[in-house]
């Protein structure tokens, strides 16, 4: 592919303008109001069709540690921990086995848009080499399977189980933990790792309700309906007209799936999303250096450095995540930002220029792999490359070219008008349907403690979300607070991020074993004080970025909150997760003492 000379001046205003443009033909005025969650008459979406969840009795007893959820941030929090040598640690999920994500996520043609050398943790502990350089799904699912059956988590695990309350009793000094299933017993340690991709959400689309057709959600796929397997041979669709609606990450990878089996799809797409090479193979060993000791943290630790900005001295990963690290300036609140220190006028003009680069570059990679020039043209990102997550593949627009799939482009509505009971109408026109799918991604931030779904009481009965209502959230690192002893969070919120976000997780898994083990060696609950809460939240707020602008005039999508922005505060650790995760090192071999506090009893 022929690569776009760098922009002029006078390019550069005209990309604003007809981003600005393309921005306000796609926002919508009620915001994230417009999805509407799978609760109520919508539950059916979140059912899992993969386990029948088996009749037990409650459970009655006591545990060291409880972890809630048992996707990756909850299996390497309980592997840690076992490492530290508690033994008895309970994984609960809703999900019928371990894999968090990668147990819902099963739709065709998944895969890891991380290399999965560097996405898929304890590779060294468990010997294992991924097959792939991006694993697809069920390889994954496995994977967390075997780290589970590896520090022999299904002892105590309570699957097909959701966690209704957490209430801390002082005068055993633990928590008490409710599930949906009967299940009320006590834990010395809590840990929280409900992720942020385990809420299936619907688009708010007038007369959902009303369709008469097939329909289900990407993250719960009815193979039961379509046939097949994450790998195709949906023989259930040879006749079927089927709708997509969803052009994300998922739909990027959904579409050439469906455009293989099914006799008519119709993708329709409010924004498209931007579409890199893939260039994914099969992998031995010797590709990876698989044969010394260390390898994958090696590799990880390498992949970090690059897409948090900071400099390394070789790039082993080498795909367009780390070719393309320096835009992701914007993407990420927890990145080492170089321009900081000299001229952010020049910083800001320069990064400009390289963006609309990157941009011209996928706009000119659909134009030479769609051959009909209307679809190519509502299939061009006009928005900043951090506006919203990459995607990539090599099968997404050569689908297009097929006489079976048709672009139904609705940014001139502001989306799909409304659903009848036949189909979809767009534009006034109907399109016909026997099945439509939704490829509508996940409530990001809002699972578990976040959402209020999961209610904590602490100290005197104060729940979590009524202490944080007026200052908001309050935490030391991102994982502890006052007035909740022994609750340990996991997740973005005021820590560090990064587009591999496995290896964050299994940073704060080795961390919150530590408290543990710190705590147990001294027979000490864990809480801060509110100064020292005080403290690491002005050590967020001193280097927060100034993104609030760039944001603002995005494209609408989930990281500007559909098109309202993204404000600045302290949400994350501004100077990088590399920078982050030696900070804990220290503050664990210095300071890990000054949030244990004496046990009453």
């Amino acid at each position: 592919m022929t690569i776009p000379p760098a922009p002029t001046r006078a390019e550069l205003i005209a990309l604003r303008q007809r981003y600005r443009l393309e921005r306000e033909r796609r926002v919508q005025p009620d915001g994230a109001g417009q999805y509407r969650s799978t609760d109520a008459e919508f539950s059916y979406y979140a059912a899992d069709p993969y386990t029948e969840a088996v009749e037990r009795a409650p459970m009655h007893d006591t545990v060291d540690v409880a972890v809630i959820g048992g996707g990756f941030g909850g299996i390497l929090a309980a592997a840690r921990i076992r490492q530290e040598g508690l033994e008895r640690v309970r994984v609960i999920d809703k999900g019928g086995d371990f894999g968090g994500t990668w147990y819902w996520n099963r739709y065709p043609g998944i895969h890891c848009d991380i290399e999965s050398h560097v996405y898929m943790p304890m590779l060294d502990e468990t010997a294992y080499v991924p097959q792939w350089k991006y694993s697809p799904g069920e390889e994954i699912r496995r994977h967390a399977v075997r780290i589970a059956r590896k520090f022999s988590l299904y002892e105590d695990a309570l699957l097909s189980t959701a966690v209704i309350s957490l209430t801390w009793d002082e005068a055993s000094e633990t928590w008490t933990v409710a599930t949906d299933r009967g299940d009320v017993f006590r834990a010395t340690y809590v840990v929280t790792a409900t992720g942020t991709l385990s809420e299936p959400k619907l688009p708010g689309i007038p007369g959902i309700e009303k369709f008469k057709g097939h329909t289900f959600h990407t993250s719960r796929w009815d193979y039961a309906y379509t046939g097949g397997t994450p790998d195709g041979g949906m023989t259930g669709l040879a006749d079927k007209r089927v709708g997509i609606v969803g052009t994300g990450a998922t739909g990027i990878q959904v579409v050439p799936m469906l455009a293989q089996d099914a006799g008519h799809v119709y993708v329709f797409q409010r924004t498209p999303s931007t579409v890199d090479v893939r260039a994914n193979r099969r992998t031995t060993a010797d590709d990876v250096g698989a044969g010394r000791d260390g390898w994958a943290r090696e590799r990880r630790e390498n992949y970090l450095r690059i897409v948090s900005g900071e400099t390394a001295e070789e790039d082993l990963v080498a795909d367009q995540w780390t070719r393309s690290a320096g835009l992701l300036e914007k993407l990420l609140p927890s990145f080492r930002r170089q321009g900081d220190q000299g001229n952010r006028t020049a910083f800001e003009t320069a990064y400009e220029i390289s963006d609309a680069a990157k941009m011209n570059e996928l706009r000119a990679r659909v134009e030479e792999i769609v051959t009909d020039p209307d679809t190519a043209a509502k299939l061009k990102p006009w928005y900043r490359y951090a506006c919203k997550r990459p995607t990539f593949s090599d099968k997404y627009y050569p689908a297009f070219n097929r006489a079976n799939v048709t672009l139904v482009d609705t940014s001139d509505t502001h989306g799909i008008e409304r659903i009848a009971e036949h189909g979809v109408v767009v534009g006034g026109t109907s399109y016909e349907l026997d099945c439509l799918i939704f490829a509508t991604g996940f409530s990001v931030g809002t699972s578990g403690i976040y959402s209020g779904k999961l209610p904590v009481h602490g100290r005197g009965g104060t729940q979590l979300l009524h202490a944080w209502a007026e200052q908001g959230p309050r935490t030391l690192h991102g994982f502890t607070s006052n007035g909740f002893p022994n609750l340990i969070h996991m997740g973005s919120l005021q820590n560090a991020s990064s587009v591999n976000f496995t290896h964050v997780l299994d940073e704060q898994a080795v961390h919150a074993a530590a408290l543990v083990a710190a705590a147990e060696a001294k027979s000490a609950l864990i809480e801060p004080h509110r100064e020292t809460e005080d403290a690491w939240i002005a050590t967020l707020a001193e280097g927060s970025p100034d993104h609030e602008w760039f944001h603002a005039e995005c494209t609408p999508g989930y990281y500007n909150r559909e098109g309202r922005g993204r404000p600045n505060g302290p949400t994350a650790y501004p100077h990088g997760a590399v920078a982050f995760h030696e900070l804990l090192k220290r503050w664990r071999e210095e300071s890990v003492n000054e949030i244990l506090q004496p046990r009453t009893y």
